[in-house]
């Protein structure tokens, strides 16, 4: 039976740099509608330390960008034995979610502690919150931010922590797992401007259309392998990349292999697209 540090483990980046005299050429990809990523991108030299954080490095893999994609930002972020911060948050009107890969961290929110397992999922929004390691090993978490979009008459949504494997899978298709995903937030909950979700392809399964809509998208593959199409081009993918995507890039997908293809997925959703003024 695969443990939770089997499920997330092929995903997580490595330590140090490539070796020298191996090959220079890679798969990674930046277009005009998508990036990617590949997990051989994510060494040592292009981490970032953040304000307020102590033994902690991040990838920072998305960040609005002006005619790209301009909704949130997304990070991969390891934090060493006994890191952390007590100011994680710099922006007064950010939301975000949390999503754990690896290790026990420990995060208090309102003055109440959750302890955190790979596979567990947090949601905050303008709250006050701490996070921090206090295993032997080092925690890695994804962390998606976007600025909340408020609407009058609605309130804001509060924090909360989960576990994926406590959320039901929807399939996608009655009666068929060939695809399914898992959603942390009610898709009627006009309260949140965005989701992320587990989705899930078993051997075979596919997007069987070439979607095409206003959403942006971070797609980064917790397990498993496909062929993705991104625009006009179709790439391979697996555990550990990453997929950057602006709205109307058209996107499908084959699950190859033997296992399981599964990613977390960003989305931006149930707003008003705003509008230019003048």
């Amino acid at each position: 039976m695969m443990t939770d540090i089997d499920r997330y483990a092929a995903a997580n980046p490595d330590d140090g740099l490539p070796e020298q005299g191996g090959l220079i050429t890679s798969r990674a990809n930046f277009t005009e509608a998508y990036a990617y990523i590949p997990r051989s991108s994510f060494c040592d030299i292009v981490t970032s330390r953040l304000p307020h954080w102590s033994r902690t490095r991040a990838w920072i893999i998305a960040r609005p960008m002006s005619g790209f994609a301009t909704t949130f930002s997304q990070y991969i972020v390891e934090i060493g034995s006994g890191g952390g911060s007590d100011m994680p948050e710099g922006g007064r009107r950010a939301e975000g979610v949390l999503f754990v890969t690896a290790g026990a961290p420990e995060i208090t929110i309102e003055g109440i502690s959750h302890s955190l397992t790979p596979g567990s999922y947090v949601y905050i929004n303008n709250t006050r919150w701490q996070i921090t390691n206090p295993a032997s090993g080092t925690a890695i978490i994804h962390w998606i931010r976007k600025c909340y979009v408020p609407v009058e008459g609605i309130p804001p949504p509060g924090a909360f922590v989960a576990h994926e494997d406590d959320v039901e899978p929807m399939q996608m298709y009655a009666g068929d797992d060939v695809w399914t995903t898992k959603r942390f937030v009610d898709a009627e909950d006009m309260a949140h401007d965005m989701h992320v979700n587990v989705i899930t392809f078993g051997p075979g399964g596919c997007i069987p259309l070439m979607e095409t809509h206003v959403m942006e998208h971070g797609l980064f593959v917790l397990g498993g392998k496909a062929v993705y199409r991104l625009n006009q081009d179709w790439v391979e993918v697996g555990a550990g990349d990453f997929m950057w995507l602006r709205a109307f890039c058209p996107q499908a997908c084959y699950a190859v292999g033997k296992e399981d293809f599964r990613y977390l997925l960003y989305k931006d959703v149930n707003r008003h697209p705003e509008l230019a003024v003048g």
